[in-house]
């Protein structure tokens, strides 16, 4: 048997023929394209032996004709498709061997034949069967390439992920796959996945918010303290502007004062004034009367005016929220230079003012008044009552209801320190009284009615005693239920105000649980408030001299 001189013997040759045409970038080698897309226009590889091969009977045979596959000029052929195709070109041909079956696998190829002419192919083998007729008709190269172009199929769309490679090799993939751009991106996951990172950065942002403003309200003074962050306790010399009354009254020590000069605006912080008297180590007498200062003072320039005669207004007398009418006919006396004895005559009979009640208790409108040389008593005593029913017609308040919501309203000058505070104690107030109320059974527990029918409401503290909480006469609210029988104190225009309007809320308890800054715990059961009296209590260890 002659060797044979096919390319498709030499594997280094059958694999560099697998490989994608640089030059085209038409693809690998793959699957045998349709016949159809080959034309006789389209060169055969190049054969490294002979142009002829030998025949049959011993002579020499023409060159074979090139096959579909190679005229299409797309790829050469491996060794199987060139087996196949040199096999069926002789039994197209019919002549060149007569037994028209395949030799065996060990055999060398027959050579193949001759393409016969288009009329001679009118029976087909099975082999002609499976090829289209345009392969095997003579086709012009104008005709081919239309051909080509009209019948091929396109290759369909493959993944970017699935070219690898083995794919090249294997023929499942072309270069063209392989560097296929990749999918675009998901425009609406990524914004959707960005808007969750925001929500989540946020949500952090809030809690360590939430977390560094309780850090900071609860321990703000200690921190300050360690830090070295102290804010000034007094205003700096200078700063002192505008004017401002204050009113010193009989028992008034220190303390009390220097929480008047803050209220008034004179200090800056509740306890300057306080600091400065122990830090000085003086302990002045007080003269009661209505001094003229400005705001913004220094402690010490306060005191100075305090102490100086001329600062003492004449003919002008202020009462401040919350007095009883026992500390306020003492500051009207010294005020306006008139006898004690004549104001308590004044206002041993309130009908002379229209006052149906037993007493003018929460009648004194709280107010700075100024008078004209040999005004009386009497006439002192009707315009603060005149000025109190024209507080009570302004928040629309009806006769017949006068004398409840001055108690109201005087309960909450005593309780209250902030603005809002006051229509909250207002509220609570209004919960506590409300029918079928089971949390309190209708006790207010207010501790300012305790101490005011115990007569301890100037000792100077807050708390009351054991025995004001266990006296029983009718303003404590500790042991009657409702309100108490009358005003503890004279109440203002916002305490009035809030006792007609109170604020929506649950709340049933309150307490304060720093003198200083006044914050104040609204609670709505039992529980919630003794946790609110243990603040408070530990405030008052922390703080043995804030008057608890």
């Amino acid at each position: 048997m002659p060797s044979s001189s096919s390319p498709f013997d030499d594997p280094p040759a059958d694999l560099f023929g697998k490989l994608p045409d640089p030059r085209g970038r038409s693809g690998v080698a793959r699957s045998a394209p349709p016949p159809s897309a080959a034309g006789p226009t389209d060169a055969a590889p190049e054969h490294p032996a002979d142009d002829r091969a030998a025949a049959p009977d011993g002579g020499t045979a023409p060159a074979p004709a090139p096959t579909p596959a190679t005229a299409a000029g797309d790829r050469p052929l491996s060794r199987r498709e060139a087996r196949r195709a040199a096999t069926g070109g002789a039994l197209i041909a019919g002549t060149a061997n007569t037994s028209q079956t395949e030799a065996p696998a060990s055999s060398e190829p027959p050579p193949a034949a001759p393409r016969p002419a288009a009329s001679a192919a009118s029976s087909e083998s099975p082999i002609d069967a499976a090829t289209p007729s345009a392969d095997r008709a003579e086709t012009p190269p104008d005709a081919a390439a239309e051909t080509r172009t009209a019948t091929a199929p396109r290759p369909a769309a493959r993944p970017a992920a699935t070219a690898t490679l083995d794919a090249l090799f294997t023929g499942e993939a072309t270069s063209d796959d392989l560097g296929a751009p990749p999918p675009p991106p998901d425009k609406r996951g990524r914004r959707r996945g960005g808007w969750i990172i925001l929500a989540l950065v946020l949500a952090l942002l809030g809690g360590i918010g939430i977390g560094v403003a309780w850090v900071w309200n609860t321990y703000e003074e200690p921190i300050r303290a360690f830090m070295g962050w102290e804010e000034p306790k007094d205003y700096e010399e200078g700063e002192a502007t505008g004017e401002a009354a204050v009113t010193i009254i009989t028992g008034d020590n220190g303390a009390s004062i220097s929480q008047n000069l803050f209220d008034a605006g004179v200090t800056k912080t509740p306890d300057a004034f306080y600091d400065y008297l122990i830090d000085t180590q003086q302990n002045p007498p007080f003269q009661p009367g209505v001094y003229l200062l400005q705001q913004k003072m220094t402690s010490a320039a306060a005191l100075t005016a305090l102490l100086d005669p001329a600062n003492k207004q004449a003919n002008t007398a202020q009462l401040r929220e919350g007095l009883t009418v026992e500390q306020s006919l003492p500051l009207l006396a010294e005020g306006l230079a008139l006898p004690i004895e004549d104001f308590q005559a004044a206002v041993a009979n309130p009908a002379d003012y229209g006052v149906s009640a037993d007493s003018l208790e929460g009648w004194l409108f709280p107010a700075t008044y100024t008078f004209d040389p040999g005004v009386t008593a009497a006439d002192v005593i009707r315009a603060l009552v005149e000025r109190t029913t024209q507080s009570l017609d302004s928040a629309g308040v009806p006769v017949e209801r006068r004398h409840e919501i001055l108690t109201i309203a005087s309960i909450i000058e005593r309780e209250a320190r902030f603005e809002e505070d006051f229509y909250k104690v207002s509220r609570v107030i209004q919960n506590r009284l409300a029918p079928g109320n089971t949390e309190t059974s209708g006790l207010l527990q207010m501790d300012s009615t305790a101490q005011y029918g115990y007569q301890e409401m100037h000792d100077g503290t807050v708390s009351s005693s054991q025995e004001a909480l266990e006296d029983d006469n009718p303003w404590n609210t500790y042991r009657h239920p409702g309100l108490p029988v009358g005003p503890i104190a004279n109440p203002g225009d916002m305490a009035i105000d809030a006792a007609m309007h109170p604020a929506d809320g649950p709340w049933m308890y309150f307490v304060t649980v720093n003198l200083d800054t006044g914050e104040t715990i609204f609670t709505n059961t039992g529980a919630e408030h003794e946790k609110a009296v243990t603040q408070w209590q530990q405030w008052c260890a922390d703080n043995p001299d804030s008057g608890c």
